[in-house]
């Protein structure tokens, strides 16, 4: 039973819960819903893909018989290749249409484990053994990426790889590029010892039309993905995921937000659960079609440039981004029909109120902004599409999803349930919670228990409920800095910087970026009698900080950091001086001045109180500090 409307209140929410889950989601696995999508529209095109982010590029188009044709056959070699039980298949690529066959496929013979292909070799090989990875789906070498080494480099520290499929992105060039490639195309030596297949090649043995093998049991409580969460920014963690809960988010998605056959663009990761799940896995069960724009999404070769007009080409109802990409698309010209958008999920950070404004004005496109994790399958909540959207808000929780603010202890025991407006953990429990990490020392901590017995998913996000019953994100209680997206643990800039010899404690936070959301910053403490200079420390971070985007943007000596008192540095004082430092740097630049303060507001976290020196008021302000994803007021 679909559940029939777009939500607009939270009596719609009850309305759809009124039924059992059980009668809405009658699949028991992903391989079932695309079926079900191939029987029911075989001729309909379910992806299309091009290089390059060109209009007049060349697209190609996969129905959905070629997709469960593909999605079959490379099951089919999965198993035939040991990935079977707990062992999984491991996809190193970038967007293509056999990245979502891959997706499919390995969730059907056994466990399927995206990674992202930017990960350092070491990280990627960490994750492979830690997977139980078989079969490793990665590039062919190709011009203009390095995939291919990476995957070489890292198959050496991975022995439990038996067998490598390569992918040769050479199918979709055209003349005169595809005459060239192959003299051009990098050598990579390979120094392991893992077998080495062609896709198309090895595909094109197995038989399309069935499975040579049983399903494996479990149904929708089944383990079907290895989601790795971290990795660029420590220890990479593998989020488990089942059948059931990728169905259910497909489903949710789908129903509560899609329409029927909606053409959606995807230019997010694969390797993701937003790209993977919300898009991958719901734009089949409504017939719809993904457009896979270039390998590299918004990264790719212009696709933000030519964003409306590629719009425009595949005649576009529904896409998903990031505060970064929208900010960049709000610098581009309208220069084509794009009257075929509805809606536009906004995700990953928060979403600065004069962009939202800006954006929405512009292009007239609704934006619903959301909340999700990877430990909870991705998407938990958004704002009604049908009904009132609150700009910074995340929304209602999606229909069979609950989502409490709670008091929980230094010993994970619940202590209350926030009321209404009261901030405190956010924790979920719904049918898309993981059941834990496959490293189970990682578990510690992660879950509560209720008096009820309930296991409620911690967020680590500070957030309230209004009286409206939306949900608002105030802070986190980790101390992750989210840099358009992408999450970067400050354990890893501190210990890069402390490597220093004149450095004796060092706080890294994310200091408010008009364009990215956070930046990291870099509070340092020199030891006594030592010197070191603000450019020692970033030559310093640009050689000890792998991750690019780690490295600190800005660093501050100080005298003394601030600490508790068990000597533990104190970060959220230096969150207040780096939001002040930050906004009256902002506001200088338009030659306004004025004194910054930011102090704990019950309701909205850190807040920016502005009191400017001079003839500025609210009107002038408002267009400067709105870029930021933060509150502020004036001063009384």
């Amino acid at each position: 039973m679909p559940w029939e409307c777009k939500i607009s209140t939270r009596e719609d929410i009850a309305t759809i819960e009124a039924t059992p889950l059980s009668d809405r989601i009658k699949e028991t696995s992903t391989y079932e819903l695309l079926t079900n999508a191939a029987a029911r529209d075989p001729d309909g095109c379910a992806v299309s893909f091009q290089l390059k982010g060109d209009p007049g590029s060349k697209s190609f188009d996969w129905n959905f018989t070629r997709l469960l044709d593909e999605v079959t056959r490379a099951a089919n070699l999965f198993h035939s290749l040991g990935a079977t039980g707990k062992s999984s298949v491991a996809l190193l690529l970038p967007n293509l249409p056999e990245m979502m066959a891959g997706l499919f496929a390995g969730q059907t013979s056994s466990i399927v484990n995206p990674i992202n292909p930017l990960l350092e070799p070491e990280q990627i090989a960490s994750i492979l053994r830690d997977a139980d990875a078989k079969v490793l789906v990665t590039l062919k070498a190709f011009p203009k990426t390095d995939i291919a080494e990476r995957a070489a480099e890292a198959l050496k520290m991975a022995p439990g790889v038996t067998t490598v499929i390569e992918i040769d992105m050479l199918r979709y060039v055209t003349p005169p590029l595809s005459w060239i490639i192959p003299l051009i195309r990098p050598k990579v030596k390979a120094s392991h010892n893992a077998k080495v297949l062609s896709w198309a090649k090895a595909i094109a043995e197995q038989p399309g039309d069935r499975l040579t093998f049983d399903m494996p049991e479990g149904g929708k409580d089944r383990i079907v993905a290895y989601m790795h969460t971290g990795g660029t920014t420590g220890d990479p963690k593998l989020a488990q995921h089942t059948a059931g809960g990728i169905l259910y988010e497909a489903h949710a998605v789908n129903d509560g937000v899609f329409g029927e056959k909606d053409t959606i663009l995807c230019c997010l990761p694969m390797f993701h659960c937003f790209g993977a799940y919300v898009m991958g896995a719901a734009a089949p069960l409504n017939g719809g079609r993904l457009v896979l724009m270039t390998p590299a999404g918004f990264r790719g070769e212009g696709v933000i440039d030519n964003f409306w007009k590629l719009v425009e080409k595949y005649k576009v109802n529904f896409f998903m981004a990031v505060p970064t990409a929208l900010a960049a698309l709000n610098q581009r010209k309208i220069d084509a029909d794009i009257s075929t958008l509805n809606y536009c999920i906004c995700g990953s950070a928060a979403l600065p109120v004069e962009l939202f404004k800006q954006f929405e004005e512009k292009t007239s496109i609704r934006i619903l902004e959301g909340y999700g994790q990877t430990e909870a399958t991705v998407v938990c909540s958004v704002n009604p599409p049908a009904g009132e959207r609150k700009i910074g808000s995340v929304g209602y929780p999606l229909p069979y999803t609950q989502m409490e603010p709670m008091i929980i202890d230094g010993n994970n025991t619940l202590v209350s349930v926030c009321g209404t407006d009261e901030i405190g953990e956010l924790c979920i429990a719904g049918p898309h919670v993981f059941p834990g990490y496959k490293e189970e020392d990682k578990n510690e901590g992660v879950f509560v228990t209720d008096d009820t017995s309930k296991k409620w998913l911690r967020s680590g996000d500070l957030g309230r409920r209004d009286a409206e019953g939306y949900f608002w994100i105030t802070g986190r209680a980790k101390d992750l800095i989210i840099r358009g997206g992408h999450n970067i643990d400050p354990g890893m800039i501190e210990e890069a910087l402390m490597l220093h010899p004149a450095i004796a404690f060092v706080g890294a936070i994310g200091q408010p970026d008009a364009y990215a959301g956070e930046i990291p910053c870099a509070y340092v403490e020199l030891n006594e009698g030592m010197n070191a200079t603000t450019e020692e420390i970033i030559e310093h971070a640009a050689e000890h900080v792998s991750e690019r985007a780690a490295r600190p943007v800005y660093v501050e000596i100080v005298d003394e950091l601030p600490k508790t008192a068990v000597g533990k540095i104190f970060k959220p004082d230096l969150r207040k001086s780096a939001i002040a430092r930050v906004l009256t740097d902002a506001l200088a630049e338009k030659d306004i001045a004025a004194d910054i303060t930011v102090e704990n507001d019950e309701l909205k976290g850190l807040m920016a109180i502005i009191d400017p020196k001079g003839n500025a008021d609210h009107a002038a302000i408002s267009p400067i500090l709105g870029r930021f994803a933060l509150a502020w007021r004036m001063k009384a």
